[in-house]
């Protein structure tokens, strides 16, 4: 399909469509050997409640927006590289039909198809491009995800010191490390996460403990690669060097966040061919 369609006036012209729904809010997409193959509504979990959004699939990136006048105008554009996407399906619940989630790097996040047969479409052809750049580029699959938001509804207490009731006053937060929903006695610290932001990010105070013992595991790892090196450079004598036998006991918890409160109901894709 991209080959046929690859330089094509019809690709150029479903390309330069999306672009003019954007507008100038919405970055350029025409690249040479990029291809438009599909687009449709999905349902998104978003923080507050779920959203219906835009998507649109390239064959070397996702991009997604909020809807304004359906086929005419679209705004805040998200784009994906397809290189960086993991997909997962996930079960039913009773609020939210085929289901699956995207995971990437610097974001994760739930969607909803409106049936089956387009859950199956949508990650049919997103598996297909996805391991076709990885083979065209000789990447490994992404094995770290960002971890996705548990909505706001989802609880009215803190879900790490679990007494805090959240109210107008009492606001709730959300750990950019576990995604979990805390309070603000919770969550005080931050942590620079360069993966995710170039600004350091708020975290709950679990993770943030667990984050530290992993930098200092890090610093100790280097120290120890870098000391013999240093030990060569200062001198030549026979006893110039010292040995060191320090280890690092630091445990780190484990904490499942698979909690799941997602809604659909519209959505309609098409796919080009």
């Amino acid at each position: 399909m991209v080959d046929h369609l690859a330089n094509t006036e019809i690709n150029s012209q479903r390309i330069a469509a999306v672009e003019n729904c954007f507008g100038a809010s919405g970055q350029p997409l025409a690249l040479p050997g990029r291809v438009l193959l599909g687009e449709g509504i999905l349902t998104k979990e978003c923080r507050k409640k779920p959203k219906p959004r835009i998507f649109f699939l390239f064959n070397d990136i996702l991009v997604y927006g909020s809807i304004i006048i359906n086929k005419r105008k679209y705004n805040s554009q998200h784009i994906i590289p397809l290189e960086d996407v993991t997909l997962e399906t996930l079960p039913d619940t009773l609020q939210m039909k085929n289901r699956w989630m995207i995971k990437t790097s610097k974001k994760s996040f739930v969607v909803s198809a409106a049936s089956l047969t387009e859950r199956k479409e949508w990650i049919s052809h997103l598996e297909e491009c996805i391991k076709h750049l990885l083979t065209k580029t000789g990447r490994q699959p992404c094995r770290e995800h960002a971890a996705p938001w548990i909505p706001d509804k989802a609880t009215d207490i803190c879900m790490r010191c679990t007494h805090t009731k959240f109210s107008t006053l009492t606001r709730r937060h959300h750990c950019r490390k576990c995604g979990f929903v805390v309070c603000a006695d919770c969550s005080r610290h931050r942590f620079l996460m360069p993966r995710l932001s170039p600004k350091p990010l708020r975290v709950c105070n679990l993770c943030y403990r667990q984050l530290l013992a992993e930098e200092k595991k890090e610093a100790e790892a280097d120290r120890r690669q870098t000391e013999p090196i240093r030990s060569a450079i200062q001198g030549y004598e026979p006893s110039s060097g010292d040995d060191s036998d320090k280890s690092d006991d630091d445990k780190t918890e484990h904490w499942a966040a698979d909690t799941e409160f997602y809604t659909s109901e519209v959505s309609w894709s098409s796919f080009h061919s």
